[in-house]
C-alpha cells in the first residue's frame, strides 16, 4: 500500500473514530442526553473504548486468515483511541458521576467486581500507550516490547468481563463482543498451535516453507 493510501486510511479511522465523541457533544449541547445522561455517556464512551479495543484485535487474525498486512498500520492507531475513549469513559465515572468522591470510589473498587476488573483493564493499559511509539519499541527491544503488548489479550478478557457483569438482564451487547473476542482469540490460538506443528517437522518435511506462506501460496497471493 503507497504512502497516499495509508494517509488516507488513517484519516478515515480518524474521522470513524471521533463520530462517537462527536455524537455525545451534540447531544450534550442539545440537551438530548435522555433521562440518565451520566448513563448514556459512560455506555456510549464504553462501548466505544470496547468496539476500538475488538477492531485492533481483529488486524493479526485478519492477516493470519488472508495473507494480508496493510490493516497492520492501523494497530497503533486503533490502540490508541481504544485508551483516549476508556480514559473518557473513567473521567465521567469519577468527576461526573462520583464527583472526586475518592473514599467512595475506593470503596466501589473494592466492593463491586466489575469496577475491580475495569480498573485493572485501565492499569494494564497505561503501560502499553506508554509504550506505543517507535522510540520506546527501540528502546524496549522488539521481542520484550512484543511480550508487554500481549497484555492487550489479557485487557480484552477483563473488559469483555466488567461489560458482562456491569450489564443488566436482558442487554445482549455483551455477549455479542464476548463472542467476537473468543473467535478472534481462537484464530490466534489456532496459528500459534499451527507455527509449533510445523517448527516440530523435521527439515526435510518442511519444505522450506511456513504455515503462512503455504496458505498464501494456495490463495495466489506472495508473502
Amino acid at each position: 500500500m503507497s504512502r497516499r493510501a495509508r494517509t488516507r486510511l488513517k484519516s478515515a479511522v480518524w474521522g470513524v473514530a471521533l463520530l462517537p465523541l462527536l455524537l455525545l457533544l451534540y447531544r450534550f449541547l442539545t440537551d438530548r442526553l435522555g433521562p440518565n445522561p451520566i448513563s448514556y455517556a459512560t455506555n456510549l464512551l464504553g462501548d466505544t473504548t470496547l468496539r476500538l479495543l475488538l477492531a485492533s484485535l481483529a488486524l493479526t487474525p485478519l492477516r493470519i486468515l488472508f495473507g494480508i498486512a496493510w490493516q497492520m498500520s492501523l494497530r497503533r492507531l486503533l490502540g490508541l483511541f481504544a485508551f483516549f475513549y476508556v480514559c473518557l469513559h473513567f473521567t465521567v465515572w469519577i468527576a461526573v458521576d462520583h464527583f472526586f468522591d475518592w473514599g467512595q470510589l475506593a470503596a466501589d473498587i473494592v466492593k463491586r467486581p466489575y469496577i475491580t476488573v475495569g480498573m485493572l483493564a485501565l492499569t494494564l493499559l497505561v503501560p502499553l500507550a506508554g509504550t506505543s511509539t517507535s522510540g520506546m519499541v527501540k528502546r524496549l527491544g522488539g521481542k520484550n516490547w512484543r511480550r508487554l503488548h500481549r497484555l492487550v489479550y489479557v485487557i480484552g478478557l477483563l473488559a469483555v468481563l466488567h461489560y458482562l457483569w456491569l450489564a443488566k438482564k436482558g442487554v445482549n451487547d455483551p455477549y455479542l463482543y464476548a463472542g467476537v473476542l473468543a473467535v478472534l482469540l481462537s484464530i490466534r490460538l489456532w496459528d500459534l498451535a499451527r507455527r509449533k506443528a510445523w517448527l516440530g517437522f523435521p527439515t526435510w518435511r518442511r519444505g522450506g516453507n511456513s504455515p503462512t506462506r503455504t496458505a498464501n501460496e494456495m490463495r495466489g497471493t506472495s508473502t
